[in-house]
């Protein structure tokens, strides 16, 4: 496991976009931007159950992550890591109302579908470079 720098954690802590890729059944990548979270030791990424993103990791959990700051687009931070957990219930619908927080201003996130089941994928680092 590598640790997430002190960059690396500023820029997951803060309202910038993540591009997560994933790997497809075929071997082809899969690329998706998306919210991020950091608990300090783990990149979060919540998801819903059945998304692309969700049911590659469940096949490979081999993950890269590329951030770059929203005010400063030469700022980079690249992580590779592994899904090591996935947690649900309560506790991944709290988070998406985190992020939707974070990200939108809003207390609830707006845009669950009926049914949808929350997913958060917890990343752990295995190497982070900043730029």
């Amino acid at each position: 496991m590598a640790n997430l720098t002190e960059s690396a954690r500023k820029m997951l802590e803060g309202k910038n976009f993540v591009y997560l890729a994933t790997v497809n059944p075929d071997g082809t990548p899969q690329v998706t931007p998306t919210w991020v979270d950091t608990d300090g030791k783990f990149v979060l990424v919540n998801t819903a159950i059945g998304r692309v993103k969700h049911r590659n990791v469940k096949k490979n959990p081999n993950v890269a992550l590329a951030i770059t700051d929203q005010n400063n687009p030469y700022n980079l931070v690249v992580i590779r890591g592994k899904v090591v957990d996935q947690l649900t219930g309560h506790v991944a619908d709290e988070h998406i109302d985190k992020m939707a927080k974070k990200y939108r201003g809003l207390d609830k996130y707006p845009n669950r579908s009926p049914g949808e089941q929350r997913v958060i994928l917890k990343i752990e680092p295995t190497r982070v470079i900043s730029r």
